[in-house]
């Protein structure tokens, strides 16, 4: 009777130790590495926006960027305050000793030549706080992409060449026209060279830059070409494992920071997420602001709107389509 006694204790202990550890697991993970051996892509997030809780972030993910290390950020527009500020990132450029890389935009503004783009840099202080390398200033090379229904490669400046690996360091916030704009917008879009953008614009249709890209009449194709052009430079970086993705939540507006005079801030700071996986970044990322409460001083309303009006979760659909992520991942709280 004792012996049967103990064996059901040992598998009561057993019980109460399972579910204990599932429940750990719905909540959050003490080593970021034991999450990272999962099938499922993990998203690490803080809450803090902070300099330091950005290298957290980073760290947590596990992998290190070595050798020349480039980080793509969105200088901002001439006007627009909402860009990722210097004092924000510089913690973390330093620890990788990294490039911050750009490219011309293919609209007028003040970052459509390199001269006016060169001023717009020093002006947000970029500038000669970092080394800053316009990705295009000598050229542009083509890369190829796998989805190949809207373009047939990707134009992007040739820089990239001098680059071993790629931080992909976005603002989360709307966008005019891709209804978001994450870390897929900050890998297409952002490292794509004048020309470039004017081939993911027009979906193949307009390949050079006249003055400004014209043909826009094929919004999902954009939102499509958008998707390869993103997968392309994941390939690029040794089929994604010299590459990493961080989007930051904050100042986050209908708006991108490539908008001179973006509308109001209507939502609260949220934190920074960090993932491998830049599908499943993106859709962590669209789900906190759909998930969340409406309040006066807290509107996610206008932003889902946006998002919603401009067709943007086919940019986040495609992309996990043609296989560059997964939009299922689990979420990690670093903070805990």
């Amino acid at each position: 009777m004792k012996k049967i006694s103990s064996i059901l204790s040992l598998l009561l202990a057993a019980l109460a130790l399972t579910s204990c550890s599932q429940k750990t697991s719905e909540t959050t993970i003490e080593s970021p590495s034991a999450a990272a051996s999962k099938n499922t892509p993990v998203v690490y997030v803080t809450r803090e926006i902070t300099p330091s809780s950005l290298v957290k972030v980073y760290e947590a993910l596990g992998r290190k960027a070595k050798g020349r290390v480039a980080v793509k950020i969105s200088t901002g527009e001439s006007g627009n305050p909402n860009y990722l500020k210097p004092d924000l990132i510089h913690e973390l450029v330093e620890k990788v000793d990294g490039t911050i890389v750009e490219c011309n935009t293919a609209y007028g503004g003040k970052r459509n030549t390199f001269e006016n783009h060169w001023e717009t840099i020093r002006e947000h202080g970029f500038s000669p706080r970092f080394r800053v390398d316009l990705m295009d200033e000598e050229g542009e090379i083509k890369i190829p992409v796998q989805d190949t229904r809207h373009i047939k490669y990707d134009i992007v400046g040739s820089h990239i060449k001098n680059y071993d690996f790629m931080i992909n360091l976005a603002h989360f916030k709307g966008h005019p026209m891709g209804g978001l704009g994450g870390v897929l917008k900050n890998a297409s879009i952002g490292v794509a060279s004048a020309n470039g953008k004017a081939n993911i614009h027009t979906a193949g249709y307009q390949e050079v830059v006249e003055g400004m890209w014209s043909h826009v009449d094929n919004q999902d194709g954009f939102l499509e070409s958008m998707a390869a052009a993103a997968q392309a430079v994941h390939d690029y970086f040794d089929h994604g494992k010299k590459i990493l993705y961080i989007a930051v939540m904050n100042n986050m507006t209908v708006d991108c920071d490539c908008v001179a005079s973006p509308a109001p801030v209507k939502m609260k700071d949220y934190g920074i997420l960090a993932s491998l996986d830049p599908v499943a970044l993106d859709q962590a990322c669209v789900d906190i602001v759909f998930n969340m409460e409406p309040s006066e001083d807290n509107d996610n309303r206008p932003l889902i709107e946006r998002i919603n009006r401009q067709h943007g979760m086919l940019t986040i659909d495609h992309a996990a389509e043609i296989g560059l992520g997964s939009k299922q991942y689990k979420l990690v709280n670093i903070d805990k």
